[in-house]
């Protein structure tokens, strides 16, 4: 196998683990371009959950045992990551949702910006 990575290679290939780190990468870069970019509290909760899958998609890649370069198992356990990453993404909705609906209760608006003062 040749060890040179080329574009025109990863476009015809079947599918391995430099197709779901691309997508995993975009995924992360969409993500953290949504959380610097939106003044919207639910943006930037849907940046960090782009974020989560971005990572989540590298964990796979890296643990499947059909998706290794060579035909060689490392053994990892990427899926049971990626399933302690769901968890805490589910929690971290949960509570950052209770934020928001708090905040908009007390600011009638999502906007991040205004999140200037602390009130005890």
């Amino acid at each position: 196998m040749n060890s040179t990575f080329h574009l025109a290679n990863l476009l015809t290939e079947p599918p391995g683990i430099a197709h779901f780190m691309t997508v995993g990468a975009v995924l992360f870069v969409c993500g953290a371009m949504c959380m610097a970019t939106k003044r919207n509290a639910l943006g930037v909760l849907m940046g960090i959950e782009l974020v989560l899958n971005g990572a989540n998609m590298n964990f796979v890649a890296f643990g499947s045992q059909y998706l290794q370069n060579g035909g060689e198992y490392l053994g990892l356990d990427g899926p049971l990551m990626a399933l302690f990453v769901i968890v805490l993404a589910a929690a971290e909705a949960a509570v950052a949702l209770a934020i928001a609906l708090n905040f908009y209760n007390n600011h009638d608006s999502i906007d991040v910006d205004r999140a200037d003062q602390l009130q005890g």
